[in-house]
């Protein structure tokens, strides 16, 4: 009977929805303004509400379950959570000796501007004995997540990403798919490679990396480089020369991109042609309209399995995101 009464709930909820949807939000003489309508307008901005949203309710969701579980370990143990804290996060993080934080300081002692040497000795060790304390934490929850089995059924906003024609990395049938925005001028873009590098090494036959064009008009060479990545890919050499660009991003000129063409082994007068000719333009234009539609407006900006992620993160932020995939998916089998 309650199964009944929620299919009936969710249903309910759904109709009215979908009904709020067509709904006028304004009727300016005898032509109405529909919600669909906003919302097809606004998609961008809503996109981005949603994510902040979900990142706030997790980030919330995160610390009740680390609470509940610090608590039932602490009753199983029948010690105070206190006691626990003590035993298993502040007592197995390895103390900083004060020649790990020298030898911090001594590789880039500029870093630390006007503080005397003792003053950036002091703030070296805090900051590295945090980092220890939140991994022994981490360590520590992450045992106790498996021993109470811990499944978290709150969704991530999820979009779906048309990559037809994009160039890809890795199997069609991998179960995660990481679509990137990105800007070949951007500097960011640049600094998340070796990232993304890393998370193929990491996800052999798992993980497939999608490119999607996104140059933003602060960079004045960003179209035509991306013309020129398009203009590559028709010739099956889009990712010997996403490497090339990104390693020469001082000369995004055509003089220069058509010079990596023929570093890489491209047809230079096809490449040629087709750079001088514009017409990868439109390709780019739709690449940009679908990133700015679910809420991209800087890059990098990705989507992993449809869920976003912003900016250069390191690989700890993306694995995160795959691994919770990947054990979504085998929990579907």
């Amino acid at each position: 009977m309650k199964r009944t009464f929620l299919g009936a709930l969710v249903i309910a909820q759904l109709t009215s929805s979908a009904v709020a949807q067509t709904q006028p939000a304004a009727r300016v003489g005898s032509a109405d303004v529909s919600i669909a309508e906003l919302d097809a307008l606004a998609a961008g901005r809503l996109a981005k509400v949603r994510n902040d949203e979900y990142q706030i309710r997790r980030q919330v969701l995160e610390g009740l379950v680390e609470k509940r579980l610090m608590k039932a370990e602490a009753t199983a143990r029948k010690i105070s959570p206190a006691d626990l804290e003590k035993a298993e996060v502040i007592g197995k993080a390895e103390a900083v000796t004060p020649e790990q934080s020298r030898a911090v300081y001594e590789a880039s002692p500029e870093k630390y501007g006007t503080l005397t040497r003792d003053q950036a000795l002091a703030q070296i060790a805090s900051g590295l004995q945090r980092t220890r304390l939140a991994q022994a934490r981490k360590t520590f929850l992450t045992g106790l997540r498996a021993k109470y089995g811990v499944k978290v059924f709150l969704e991530a906003p999820r979009v779906t990403i048309d990559i037809a024609g994009a160039p890809t990395k890795g199997p069609a049938g991998a179960p995660v798919t990481l679509v990137a925005f990105s800007d070949f001028q951007c500097p960011y873009c640049q600094r998340v490679n070796p990232t993304l590098k890393a998370l193929e090494a990491k996800y052999p036959g798992k993980l497939r990396i999608a490119f999607r064009d996104f140059p933003l008009s602060i960079h004045s060479n960003a179209v035509k480089a991306a013309e020129a990545g398009q203009c590559a890919a028709e010739q099956g050499k889009f990712w010997e020369m996403y490497d090339v660009i990104f390693a020469n991003q001082q000369k995004l000129q055509s003089d220069s991109l058509k010079a990596l063409a023929k570093g890489i082994g491209l047809d230079q007068t096809r490449f040629d042609e087709c750079l001088d000719s514009g017409r990868m333009t439109a390709r780019i234009k739709a690449s940009m309209a679908q990133g700015t539609s679910h809420g991209v407006s800087a890059t990098p900006s990705f989507f992993i399995n449809g869920r976003f992620l912003s900016g250069a993160q390191g690989v700890e932020k993306f694995a995160e995101i795959i691994d919770d995939e990947l054990s979504r998916a085998q929990d579907r089998k």
